[in-house]
């Protein structure tokens, strides 16, 4: 299906995270005077902004930089989309940003380093269990 805003067609997704996720969604949100489902509409398409069409990771940074290279992040998103305010140039650096972060959360799970806490939320260590 092809990428397009000019669908009038709307469709719902649910997804679950953590309570502890929720609240910090629902605090960004209203940073940015956006419903919940806006924001998370925004983000998605933000972290998507840093893959290319095969979904790997186009920014090219190595796992030693967290946050990756903002300034590159945002010439590419600059280059992508033209013209671009202070508050989307936030959103595509936080997408990427938490998108870095699901990923490495999920291959340390995966590889047995840390794991989730359902009841409250948290990671940890694996011997801290």
């Amino acid at each position: 299906m092809p990428d397009s805003d000019d669908s009038t067609d709307r469709v719902g997704i649910t997804t679950y995270i953590p309570e502890s996720q929720k609240a910090q969604w629902e605090a960004h949100a209203a940073d940015f005077n956006m419903s919940q489902s806006e924001f998370v509409r925004s983000m998605v398409q933000a972290g998507r902004r840093g893959f290319d069409e095969t979904g790997t990771d186009s920014t090219g940074s190595s796992g030693s930089n967290p946050g990756g290279n903002i300034p590159e992040t945002v010439v590419q998103a600059l280059d992508a989309e033209g013209r671009l305010s202070w508050e989307e140039l936030l959103e595509i650096v936080i997408g990427d940003v938490e998108s870095r972060l699901e990923d490495a959360i999920v291959d340390l799970q995966e590889n047995g380093r840390i794991a989730h806490q359902p009841r409250d939320g948290t990671y940890s260590l694996q011997e801290d269990l």
